[in-house]
């Protein structure tokens, strides 16, 4: 599974779609349509961030590295 198929997924199983996370974040509605048309690991980490702060959990959630969507902070 790539990346953003991950992605999708999360926000569409929250009810949310790709346009309203673009709007929230600034990023472009069109990366989430490509990424329906064809589904990549690279993405931006940068937007990954973005995307992780709009949604509140970590990048490793939304990559797929972990099923805890809590985001841990070293003190």
């Amino acid at each position: 599974m790539e990346h953003s198929d991950r992605i999708l997924q999360i926000i569409e199983g929250r009810g949310i779609t790709g346009y309203k996370v673009a709007k929230a974040t600034g990023l472009t509605s069109s990366m989430f349509t490509e990424w329906r048309k064809k589904p990549t690991s690279k993405i931006y980490s940068g937007n990954l961030v973005l995307i992780a702060d709009y949604l509140g959990c970590s990048v490793d959630y939304l990559l797929g590295r972990t099923e805890d969507p809590e985001v841990h902070q070293k003190p």
